[in-house]
């Protein structure tokens, strides 16, 4: 018994002695191969992919009239991604400024066509009672010539003031047909405003039909005036007459140019196209500090049409599709260590786990709060210096994704 006793337990010893370094071996193995594979999986400071983020807004106050695109949807440079008008109200007290002009105007022009009245009968009376002469006939053609430049102003006149409130009715019909689409008014109402508009319209073809004929007559009447004139020199009295007539009426031409040209400049702002300045996809227009506590879910994502906005205003943003920097941030205890261009490790933590060899391009200036999705504990929050690297070609990040940096 003691004999079979001791030959096992020296062969257990034997066997112990050959055994164990190799366990030893395995083991030390296997710790190296485990820690490898937790330096490749992991990394020492975290980052947030970022992407470029640019908002289109208006350079004055406007009215949104329209958004072509929809949230997310991808969108060129170049493309339209608003239309917004910069007719406001203030606009409109200014077109019932210019038609106050114009009907002054108007009045002034009737003044003017009252006092030839008295010079025509004047020339009437003298033709009765004595043998026509030169100067009479001088005064005929000259009052002629006065008298169709007197229409025409009418007719400008007219126009440009029908033009104003057809203008005004064209906006009315726009927004009553968008009350009918929305059933808020009945479709009579639709109806009756088109009535108007068109019989405006049509009284402004007939008046610019009758304006082109007043300017034939008044080419007409100036056309005998110069012929007579060239036959005889003109009589000096006729100019000295009518001189300070013509210089009003002048003045009345240069006024109803001068309204149509403010006019015309008002129709320009109308309907303002904005570009999308990048390739890229339509994401909320970022929250203001101010308002992130009073704004409810998904509101102002978009501009909606019908809203004013502001110069500077933000009315949609257009994100880029990839990533181009990462900002991460390192704790007090590394800050030391870092320094621009600085050879680091980016891990992309989705599927597929890859990594690139980068640089930091930049370091910040300041310690600062680090953003609460990046926190070990999110009830307790952390500090860091922040670091700019740029995402090396290869490495496709989508803009807020998370990255892993190490090599501090």
């Amino acid at each position: 018994m003691n004999k079979k006793g001791s030959k096992g337990y020296h062969f257990s010893r034997s066997y112990l002695h050959h055994v164990a370094p190799a366990i030893v071996w395995v083991v030390a193995v296997a710790c190296v191969w485990w820690m490898l594979y937790q330096h490749s999986s992991h990394f020492e400071v975290a980052g947030i992919a970022q992407g470029q983020v640019r908002e289109v807004a208006a350079t004055c106050i406007a009215r949104v009239k329209s958004i072509p695109v929809q949230l997310f949807e991808p969108v060129k440079a170049g493309q339209t991604v608003a239309v917004v008008s910069t007719i406001l109200d203030n606009d409109q007290v200014q077109q019932a400024a210019l038609k106050s002009r114009l009907a002054e105007a108007s009045a002034e022009i009737e003044h003017l066509a009252a006092q030839l009245v008295p010079t025509q009968e004047t020339l009437l009376a003298d033709e009765a009672n004595q043998e026509v002469n030169r100067e009479d006939q001088m005064r005929r053609f000259v009052v002629d010539v006065e008298n169709a430049r007197l229409r025409i102003l009418e007719l400008k006149a007219a126009v440009a003031s029908d033009k104003i409130s057809l203008e005004n009715l064209t906006v009315e019909m726009k927004i009553v047909g968008q009350l009918v689409e929305q059933d808020v008014t009945v479709p009579y109402e639709l109806e009756k405003v088109k009535v108007q508009h068109d019989s405006l319209a049509k009284k402004i073809e007939e008046n610019e039909h009758l304006l082109e004929q007043a300017k034939v007559d008044m080419e007409k009447s100036q056309q005998r005036l110069n012929e007579f004139s060239n036959r005889q020199l003109q009589h000096p009295s006729v100019d000295s007459a009518l001189e300070v007539i013509r210089k009003r009426i002048k003045v009345q031409e240069e006024l109803v140019q001068g309204v149509l040209g403010q006019l015309e400049a008002i129709k320009s702002r109308d309907a303002v196209e904005l570009k999308a300045p990048i390739d890229g996809i339509i994401v909320p227009v970022p929250v203001r500090t101010n308002e992130a506590l009073v704004r409810r879910p998904g509101e102002k994502a978009l501009a909606r049409p019908g809203e004013v906005v502001t110069a500077g205003e933000p009315i949609v943003a257009i994100s880029e599709m990839a990533a181009s920097d990462i900002i991460a941030y390192v704790n007090e205890a590394q800050t030391a260590r870092l320094r621009d261009k600085m050879n680091v490790e980016l891990v992309k933590k989705s599927e597929p786990v890859k990594t690139a060899k980068t640089q930091v391009a930049y370091v910040g200036p300041a310690v600062e709060l680090i953003p609460q999705r990046l926190w070990r504990n999110q009830n307790i929050p952390q500090w860091g210096r922040p670091i700019l690297i740029r995402v090396p070609p290869g490495l496709q990040l989508i803009p807020g994704e998370l990255v892993g940096v190490r090599g501090f």
